[in-house]
Parts: C-alpha cells; sequence; structure tokens
C-alpha cells in the first residue's frame, strides 16, 4: 500500500530558506512573492506528515514570544516557541485580539481582518509580520 505525504507550506518566505536535505524535494520560486513551493515523492519519507515551513527571523520570533507572553501574563519559565499555539497556552478570542493589537503597535503595521484570524501560533504571527513589513504595508 502506498503511504501519501501531507504537505503545509507557508508562501511568506525566501526560497533559500528551504533545506535540500532531501532528495526528494524540488523547489520552485515566485518572483516578487520570494517564496518557494517544494514538491517531494512520498516514497522517500517514512512519516505520514511532514509540514514544511520558513522560519521568520529570529528576532522577530523573539518579538512575537515577548508579546505573547506579555499579553498572556505568562511565567518566564514556560517556554514559547515558534510553533507555540495561543490556544495551548490559555489564550481566549480576545487574548488573540489583543495579541494582534499589540503586534500591530510594536512592529507599526495593519494586519487585516481576516488575517488576524488566520493566526493561531508565534510562528504564523511572525510569518505575516514580515510579510507585512516587507510589502511595506501600514
Amino acid at each position: 500500500s502506498s503511504s501519501k505525504v501531507q504537505v503545509a507550506a507557508s508562501l511568506s518566505c525566501k526560497p533559500k530558506q528551504v533545506s535540500p536535505r532531501f532528495s526528494g524535494f524540488k523547489s520552485v520560486s515566485f518572483g516578487q512573492q520570494r517564496c518557494a513551493i517544494t514538491s517531494l515523492r512520498s516514497t522517500q519519507f517514512n512519516s505520514r506528515t511532514l509540514k514544511v515551513f520558513c522560519a521568520a527571523k529570529p528576532e522577530t520570533v523573539s518579538k512575537v514570544c515577548d508579546i505573547v507572553r506579555s499579553q498572556l501574563a505568562l511565567s518566564e519559565d514556560k517556554t514559547l516557541t515558534p510553533e507555540s499555539k495561543f490556544s495551548d497556552l490559555g489564550a481566549d478570542s480576545l487574548d488573540t485580539v489583543e495579541i494582534v493589537m499589540a503586534l500591530e503597535e510594536e512592529f507599526k503595521i495593519s494586519v487585516e481582518e481576516e488575517n488576524a484570524g488566520s493566526i493561531t501560533t508565534v510562528q504564523e504571527a511572525a510569518d505575516l509580520i514580515e510579510k507585512l513589513v516587507e510589502t511595506g504595508a501600514p
């Protein structure tokens, strides 16, 4: 039987950030978006799910972590990672709105309502921030 591999890719990344460690990867870049789509052959992987994402700059992720920690009044010993989900940290929908507002203020950006609703992790927030800053969005 053949196994399927699901790939989740963030489109807010630069092509060089995708690691070619696996021989089944093919990277395709798209002009102005400066992102890469990576394809792979599922027969080369043992896991059923493979997530491919491109990390935002470490300083952006760190600032997002600081803001999330502050907004949710998390202790310093609570570990936050790019994969940390706001809901797993105890955030409700109002907390998430307040996190987005604090991010807008810190990074001097404006997050559209439809984008704000899709932010559920530190990584998603950092990726969106870098996309908005890079495109010069207010």
